[in-house]
């Protein structure tokens, strides 16, 4: 008898039953530790003496974005794409506020940008059992086409001098003193000043780097795209109806989409080997979507499958032990492990990235310690680490079934009584201290049981670790106003020194959330 998951996903083109069984082999090798260790990248003491690039970025999708940037500031840039250099059908949602960075830095117009708007709608709300919803504007109800996108954003880089060559794999490196020797699936080379790994959570370079290191937590998705659905006005940003199932705690999202709805199943958990696979899951959101959105199978037509999983690491932002290589994106690890990373973690770093790594190619600052300052330590990010572990439970743990949704639905009633001010820039994953002390004094004051409980969850050690990169998030608040006074000295700097010294500046700004406009 076929389950719900082979009838369904039997019915859409393109035969996305067979890529969930591969996403699901692949997080099987994880879940085991059977996922092969490359070594793509190697190391010669002898010289390169000529390059023809200053930038080779490896992967388009999301590489793009700041290949185009760059070839408008007259570096010369290669862009490697496996495939053809396309966007999916599938629209990436985000804040309105957070694509001004591409009207800013000059790759689309307003214009251009209106036109790359698929949809928009307002509210969305945030819904756990037992207490009242919440509903905020304007987060994430952005839904952009990233078709037309890339295609437009593709042109400004053509028109700008980039080079794109599709269907054009990275399949080794070799690091010189003076550059980067990159070899092609298909032969060909690539010698290049500076290398960007834009190649995602499983890139060769990155998996070479991490040497076979389990992820200390993995977020679990799947989903789909629909027509049928009654009401499609409104979204969900976090929502949760059920008590803790096969060790996991359910969340949901759903977002009005132009061909339809599109709803999510997401959890989050670690890499051991009886975790549920990805096959189970989606086969758990197929029995459930019925009473999350009240609307039989039956009534929907579904046009996509999604799914998918993404590690997550402490030791993140990664340092690559490599001169003259960065990774940018998903690669690099820097999104929070609350986040899909993807998209919108690229547009929040993009203009950050690209300024940066201008500088450091000015400045000739390339080896593995300057570009390491490009992907700092951000306490905002490593403070949700414990947020994570507190909607997480281990595999042979014991935990009241409501304990997550309890816990959650006080937090987040605490900071909608702070108002937008501390409510928006979480759901927008960036974390800021003030709003993160309010609520976390309120929460201990006003529910003191839900916190005693979640301790033993989380684990002492977990607990000081956070305490730490919650000091930290403090003195970050402090050191960026400091930071920006110093801005107007710092352009007297000479150039070299001044790499380093704008660096710390913005790893203030980020670090604390001061990136974060409203």
């Amino acid at each position: 008898m076929m389950s719900l998951t082979e009838q369904i996903l039997s019915q859409i083109p393109g035969n996305p039953l067979e890529g969930l069984r591969r996403a699901d082999g692949m997080w099987q090798k994880l879940r085991q530790d059977n996922t092969p260790i490359p070594t793509t990248v190697k190391t010669e003491t002898s010289s390169l003496e000529t390059y023809d690039w200053d930038v080779v970025i490896c992967g388009g999708t999301l590489g793009i974005l700041i290949g185009a940037t760059l070839a408008k500031k007259g570096q010369r840039v290669a862009l490697l794409e496996r495939g053809i250099l396309k966007g999916r059908k599938q629209e990436w949602n985000i804040s309105r506020k957070e694509l001004d960075t591409f009207v800013e830095l000059n790759l689309l117009s307003p214009e251009q940008l209106e036109t790359a708007i698929a949809t928009e709608y307002n509210p969305a709300r945030i819904s756990f059992p037992g207490t009242p919803d919440i509903w905020v504007k304007d987060v994430l109800n952005i839904g952009v086409d990233p078709v037309y996108l890339l295609e437009t954003i593709k042109q400004q880089f053509l028109e700008a001098g980039g080079q794109l060559f599709e269907n054009t794999a990275y399949q080794t490196a070799t690091v010189h003193p003076d550059g980067v020797n990159i070899q092609t699936n298909n032969g060909q080379s690539f010698k290049t000043r500076l290398v960007l790994d834009a190649m995602g959570h499983f890139s060769p370079i990155i998996q070479q780097a991490r040497q076979g290191q389990k992820p200390d937590a993995v977020c679990l998705v799947v989903g789909t795209c629909a027509t049928g659905y009654q009401e499609n006005e409104t979204g969900d940003i976090f929502a949760s109806f059920t008590p803790i199932k096969n060790q996991c705690q359910y969340f949901w999202e759903a977002f009005p989409a132009t061909d339809g709805r599109t709803t999510y199943l997401f959890t989050y958990l670690d890499a051991h080997p009886e975790r549920i696979s990805l096959e189970s899951f989606f086969e758990e959101y197929l029995r459930l979507l019925p009473e999350y959105q009240n609307v039989e199978l039956s009534q929907l037509q579904f046009q996509r499958a999604l799914f998918g999983f993404f590690p997550c690491y402490r030791q993140s932002p990664l340092k690559t032990p490599w001169n003259r290589i960065l990774p940018v994106g998903d690669s690099s690890g820097s999104q929070s492990p609350l986040s899909f990373g993807g998209f919108g973690a690229m547009v929040r770093h993009l203009k950050r990235l690209t300024i940066g790594i201008n500088e450091a190619l000015q400045t000739d600052n390339l080896s593995a310690n300057a570009l390491a300052v490009l992907q700092p330590y951000q306490p905002n990010v490593s403070v949700t680490w414990l947020f994570q572990r507190s909607m997480s439970v281990g595999v042979r743990e014991k935990v009241d079934p409501n304990q997550i949704n309890q816990l959650l639905a006080g937090v987040f009633q605490v900071m909608a009584q702070q108002g937008e001010a501390v409510l928006k820039p979480f759901l927008q994953d960036v974390v800021q201290f003030p709003g993160l002390a309010q609520t976390l004094f309120i929460t201990s004051l006003t529910k003191p049981n839900l916190v005693i409980k979640i301790i033993p969850q989380v684990g002492l050690g977990n607990l000081l670790d956070w305490m730490r990169h919650y000091l930290n998030l403090g003195i970050y608040s402090l050191l960026y106003p400091i930071g920006e006074v110093m801005e107007p000295l710092v352009t007297k700097m000479p150039q070299a020194r001044k790499y380093y010294y704008r660096r710390w500046i913005e790893q203030w700004q980020y670090g604390s959330g001061g990136d974060y406009i409203d």
